[in-house]
């Protein structure tokens, strides 16, 4: 079995302020609402684990199991799931929903952050 990259981590809502938003200001974070029923969650991890890989660091994932964590799927108003959502200093830059390819979830990320490809 593949190991998971260092950038990528499960948190639930006790840790989410803290691993999240706190540390958002100290570089990109995007947040997987998922849920293992969910097929399209399914078929989105492994596109969202080589784009984080491709970045080494400059962006961290966050995996949020949606069932285990539905207030938290609730403040941020999630209405299906994968939804995925990008944070810096705290603050949401984005979201989108729904399976996409690494070279969209790429292009998505620098649409939000100006930054290129690493």
């Amino acid at each position: 079995m593949k190991k998971r990259s260092p950038y990528i981590f499960d948190v639930d809502e006790s840790g989410f302020q803290a691993q999240v938003i706190d540390a958002s200001n100290q570089g990109l974070m995007l947040v997987d609402f998922w849920a293992d029923w969910c097929s399209p969650c399914i078929s989105l991890a492994p596109a969202l684990e080589r784009v984080i890989e491709e970045y080494d660091g400059a962006i961290r994932l966050a995996k949020v199991e949606v069932d285990d964590n539905m207030r938290l799927a609730g403040h941020y108003r999630l209405r299906g799931f994968p939804t995925v959502i990008l944070f810096h200093d705290g603050k949401e830059l984005g979201r989108f929903s729904g399976a996409r390819p690494g070279h969209w979830i790429h292009d998505w990320i620098i649409e939000h952050t100006g930054s290129p490809r690493h």
